[in-house]
């Protein structure tokens, strides 16, 4: 793969996607934690979406998911599905997993217990949805490898995020915040993949909590991040998600340092830039496509060189930070995991939690945790100010070591930390490692929410304030210096060309409790079959208005139509029906229920300004009758009057 000559290495690149949508029914959302939110339906389907990048004889895997977390369960079932199908190609030294943070997906994929909390446990087909469609992905990625150019921009974008925890940041030394004077990290950053002088695909890495969706919702989305990529691969590039085309641009938005940056630009649940949450998700993904496109038309930095990586665990709960890291001269220790009384409050502006906790202050746990602190002062030095009430957190309830790993590609690092970490606590990362390899501060990335999940990273400063990130920081007041202290090392390494020591990795855990769903028993009401219409749409229709169609529908659990739908909306062609929007479109909505009478299914559909002619609806699923048997159910037919031109929408 090398130019000929000694000239730079030049970049191979493969992409792919997949549909990794879970139990759209009756399961756990995870993000908020709240019992209330259970699936019943799928506005946005999710996608994992892979990339290879190779130069010469190494490459690194970079894999980027629509899912609240990445665990080391999926992580470690998608390791050994690839160790089966490539043997020592891709391994945890180079491969990158990690999500966008959306909290409006299906849960119960971790083996370990506190995410199970909602979910009823641990949920095999979520998991296996999950792992194929990862697995899936990076399949099409590999067989797609072919001669790239990389091309790396960087911008800002100010009116996507608000800092949702600024009493914490404001503590913070005046050499820190000056660098955010907005109390915002806007830098958005975008590598440009093309073929052939055409683009192909692109990477973007801008912070901000996937949470515009309040803990309300109950439809699987991919939230702002998920339309960003389903505006850009969809409705800009008329990507065929079901029938995908070789060619097919593919958009990933990633997260970096996001911990304390919320969407809810008025910094109340489901409010700003409207009061309205699904509206605010479109606006706010709307807006990291806009700065993305923006920066595909600027000339940028053509990546050159080649590619390298390195990784190593830190056990959390036992690391020594050495005093040239934590800021006093001394020599401190991370501890093991306890939850704050904040961190019970959850965060105001995206969606609190249990009552009766507050972020900041918490007077009676404060008061308790003191005297717990005088007797054990060496707690203390790892825990304080935290008023201590998750104690403990013993077995498998959350993983302890942190998969730390630093990737380059050319002159462009990503530094992977399996947590949710704040600006501030970002930059003193990125400052670590840009001071170390030589490097531009703006081409160091921390690429949070990766490998794993262990929570929030604050600086001690930001701690100290215990707003909820603080009592989320679960291993104590050190934590960033001890991940400091490893960035380190992973720059050091890199720099120089040497191993590193590969430390001490989570234990692999088998999931402890199995749900057991109620699955109701699939029986249509008396006169009817799955698959008829209830309620059929009106006649007629104008751009802008929701179709609504009642079908009778058996439980989707029974088949998660991974790479397909439970829903089509079909136009009217001279010779037959074309599909112009499905289950994975933004303006359709897929929302199962129980009734008295028996199991429907409620499908929307908002006509978009181009629509004009004959439409209709079709559901399909599968029932139980003895064996699974698939049925299928057509409205009535119905006309747009509009001016339709081009329709813009193929599945």
């Amino acid at each position: 793969m090398a130019a000929g000559g000694n000239g730079p290495l030049m970049f191979h690149c493969g992409r792919g996607i997949a549909d990794i949508t879970g139990e759209p029914a009756d399961t756990g959302m995870l993000g908020y934690g709240k019992s209330s939110q259970r699936s019943d339906g799928i506005h946005l389907r999710l996608r994992s979406r892979a990339f290879v990048i190779a130069s010469g004889d190494r490459r690194i895997l970079l894999v980027v998911n629509d899912l609240p977390m990445v665990f080391d369960s999926v992580r470690r079932a998608l390791l050994e599905r690839l160790e089966l199908l490539y043997p020592g190609l891709y391994t945890e030294q180079n491969t990158m997993v990690t999500a966008t943070h959306t909290h409006c997906a299906p849960g119960g994929y971790s083996h370990h217990r506190l995410y199970h909390s909602n979910t009823g446990g641990f949920r095999p087909k979520t998991f296996g949805v999950i792992v194929d469609g990862m697995t899936e992905a990076v399949v099409r990625a590999h067989d797609d490898l072919a001669p790239t150019v990389l091309t790396l921009n960087h911008g800002e974008l100010r009116d996507a995020s608000a800092n949702r925890s600024k009493v914490a940041f404001d503590n913070d030394p005046v050499v820190d915040r000056e660098r955010f004077p907005e109390a915002i990290d806007p830098q958005t950053t975008l590598l440009r993949i093309d073929r052939d002088g055409t683009p192909v695909a692109a990477i973007n890495w801008f912070p901000v909590h996937n949470t515009s969706m309040t803990n309300a919702n109950t439809l699987i989305s991919g939230d702002n991040k998920g339309y960003a990529a389903y505006h850009w691969e969809r409705l800009v590039a008329g990507a065929d998600y079901r029938d995908r085309r070789p060619g097919d641009f593919i958009a990933a938005f990633a997260q970096t340092n996001a911990g304390d940056l919320t969407p809810n630009l008025d910094l109340r649940p489901g409010h700003g830039p409207t009061g309205d949450d699904v509206e605010n998700t479109r606006i706010i993904g709307l807006r990291q496509y806009e700065a993305a496109a923006r920066l595909m038309t600027r000339p940028g930095t053509v990546l050159t060189g080649d590619v390298d990586y390195r990784l190593t665990h830190v056990d959390l709960s036992a690391a020594v930070v050495r005093p040239e890291f934590t800021g006093d001269g001394r020599e401190h220790r991370t501890g093991p995991p306890v939850g704050g009384a904040s961190a019970l409050a959850g965060s105001e502006e995206d969606g609190p939690a249990f009552r009766g906790f507050h972020e900041g202050r918490n007077p009676f746990w404060d008061r308790v945790s003191q005297l717990v602190y005088r007797r054990l002062p060496a707690l203390r030095d790892v825990q304080s100010p935290k008023a201590l009430v998750v104690g403990g957190l013993r077995g498998h309830y959350v993983a302890r070591s942190a998969p730390v790993q630093l990737l380059r590609i050319g002159h462009l690092y990503l530094l992977g930390i399996p947590a949710e970490v704040t600006i501030v606590a970002g930059l003193r990362l990125r400052r670590t490692v840009a001071s170390i390899v030589g490097a531009d501060l703006a081409d160091v990335l921390v690429a949070g929410y990766s490998n794993g999940y262990l929570h929030y990273v604050t600086t001690p400063e930001e701690y100290d304030t215990q707003q909820y990130e603080g009592g989320s920081t679960l291993f104590g007041r050190w934590t960033l210096p001890a991940l400091q202290q490893t960035a380190s090392e992973l720059a050091t390494a890199l720099r120089d060309g040497k191993p590193i020591r590969y430390g001490d990795p989570e234990p692999e855990v088998a999931p402890v409790r199995i749900a057991r769903p109620r699955i109701p028993r699939d029986k249509p009401p008396d006169g009817h079959a799955f698959g008829d219409v209830l309620l059929e749409p009106r006649r007629r229709y104008r751009p802008g208005d929701t179709v609504t169609a009642i079908f009778v529908a058996a439980y989707p659990n029974n088949d998660l139509r991974r790479n397909g739908s439970y829903l089509e909306v079909e136009r009217r062609l001279p010779d037959g029906w074309q599909t112009v929007a499905d289950d994975g479109d933004w303006s359709t909505t897929f929302r199962w229920r129980r009734t008295r009478s028996g199991q429907v299914a409620v499908v929307t559909w908002t006509v978009p300004g181009d629509a004009a002619g004959e439409y209709r609806i079709r559901c399909h699923g599968k029932a139980h009758q003895q064996v699974l048997r698939p049925y299928s159910g057509s409205s009535r037919v119905f006309t747009i009057e509009g001016r339709g031109g081009r329709h813009a929408h193929q599945t």
